[in-house]
């Protein structure tokens, strides 16, 4: 077993769907704040603070969505990897499709009447 597939094999797997990263809103409230146009000094430098915490919030949500992201299944492998992955279970799936079609009609499972 690689050194990859042991320690993701300890790692809590999540899917996309339980993935909870939410940057939009932050996104939102520092670009509203940046287009905020005060006349005031004060009012200005209050803003600038406020911007600067939301800025660090976007930080910390991104950092906690990278960190999600690292559990999803596959991630550690390359583009190249994951894409022949995806051919080999895509034969296993024809090849499957293909013995199912085989043993449907090969036989017939009514009880032959003498």
């Amino acid at each position: 077993m690689e050194i990859t597939e042991q320690l993701t094999d300890t790692k809590k797997r999540v899917t996309v769907e339980e993935l909870q990263i939410e940057i939009l809103p932050v996104i939102y409230e520092i670009i509203r704040s940046i287009e905020k146009d005060h006349i005031d000094t004060s009012a200005k430098t209050k803003e600038s603070q406020d911007c600067s915490q939301k800025v660090l919030e976007l930080q910390k949500r991104l950092d906690q969505a990278r960190a999600q992201i690292l559990l999803l299944p596959g991630i550690e492998f390359s583009k190249e990897r994951q894409l022949v992955q995806l051919e080999a279970l895509k034969t296993q799936l024809r090849l499957k499709q293909e013995l199912l079609h085989k043993y449907r009609y090969m036989y017939s499972f009514q009880s032959h009447k003498a």
